[in-house]
């Protein structure tokens, strides 16, 4: 029998983590949008905490991965030498406002998407096809032209990692560097998040954070591990949500001359967990758009989070959680974006004024360390 080809087995890898995912986003209520949405809205900071769970997690051990020299974490586009801080800021702007329009984020629609919400469905195919243009196509010479241009080369650190900039300022090896990062900072947001007295007894969203963090760390594995397949490496990478819907699509268009990816069965699986949870609870239901005007906003929405996600290196998953678990310095720059985007989104729907929502994000922002 012939081997198993290494990017089949990766898609199988990719398609158990959508599994659990898409399960947990379901199940669980694990939204990073709902989370910024309850901590503006409603003052309620629990899901965010769960959020900043699942990045302790995913980081602690993702670094100690990196420490025992295991998973190749070195080689992750997220800690290439080009640091790209423009395209980290606006992009992660750009993407949360989008998020805000939609409602949801990329990670967010997949999980709609197996619930029967058919709104998801055109909102997937508007977000994957932008993002591989900006990636790949039209929209890429903007991204190229005005952005990447301004990223700051740091080949002299061989990388843009903290532990990067960490082993060079102390003189130690980068993987000590991440050891002592990876123990400190996952222990600060563990002490950040149960600090909270209603997290604390929050178990459902305890767990949840737990599962995505792990699933994220797993897939950095399953990515730097199985994939070091000397006749044919593939990409080290783990949970994102921006440009593997727009892989999906094309490998759907072309199957035949297409070899699949752990990004497409990621894609896959979120759907198929999400839709198995949501028909065993009974949640399966078909929604459409209520009009025109929802449309339009969906529309731009996913536009926004394609072209912003692309350019920020990845959304509320692959910035927020899987770029953060790497110790890139790109991932908080777009995390805070994608936070204050999606904020002031909120703030302008509710309002319909952009000082109203400008003025609005100083109240919400003492409430997150409250």
């Amino acid at each position: 029998m012939d081997e198993i080809p290494t990017s089949l087995m990766l898609a199988g890898c990719g398609l158990v983590a959508g599994c659990v995912v898409g399960a947990v986003a379901r199940g669980a209520r694990f939204c990073t949008f709902g989370a910024i949405e309850d901590w503006v809205l409603a003052e309620d900071s629990r899901r965010l905490r769960s959020w900043g769970l699942a990045i302790a997690v995913a980081m602690l051990m993702v670094q100690l991965l990196d420490a025992a020299g295991l998973a190749r974490v070195g080689e992750s586009f997220y800690l290439a030498a080009d640091f790209g801080w423009l395209g980290a800021v606006l992009g992660g702007l750009l993407f949360g406002f989008g998020m805000a329009m939609v409602g949801t984020c990329g990670y967010g629609t997949l999980v709609r998407l197996g619930g029967g919400d058919l709104r998801s469905f055109v909102v997937f195919l508007v977000l994957g096809l932008t993002a591989y243009m900006t990636a790949r196509g039209l929209t890429g010479v903007l991204r190229e032209s005005f952005i990447e241009p301004l990223s700051w080369n740091l080949e002299n650190l061989q990388g843009q990692g903290l532990s990067h900039l960490l082993a060079a300022a102390l003189g130690i090896e980068r993987a000590t560097a991440s050891l002592i990062l990876g123990l400190v900072l996952p222990a600060v947001i563990f002490w950040w998040c149960f600090r909270h007295a209603e997290f604390r007894r929050a178990y459902r969203d305890i767990v949840a954070g737990v599962l995505i963090g792990a699933t994220v760390a797993a897939g950095f594995a399953a990515t730097g591990i199985l994939g070091a397949d000397p006749f044919d490496p593939q990409r080290v990478q783990s949970l994102s949500y921006v440009l593997p819907p727009g892989e999906t699509i094309v490998y759907l268009l072309t199957f035949s001359g297409a070899t699949v990816t752990f990004s497409v069965g990621l894609v896959v699986g979120t759907v198929v967990g999400a839709f198995l949870t949501a028909a065993a609870k009974g949640e399966l239901r078909l929604e459409a758009f209520d009009d025109a005007r929802e449309m339009r906003r969906h529309l731009l929405g996913a536009f926004l989070m394609g072209f912003g996600g692309v350019t920020a290196l990845g959304c509320t998953v692959g910035q927020g959680i899987s770029g953060m678990a790497t110790l890139s310095m790109s991932a908080p720059l777009a995390l805070a974006g994608i936070v204050l985007g999606a904020a002031f989104g909120l703030h302008y729907l509710v309002s319909g004024s952009l000082r109203d929502a400008f003025s609005a994000l100083h109240v919400a922002g003492r409430q997150l360390f409250n």
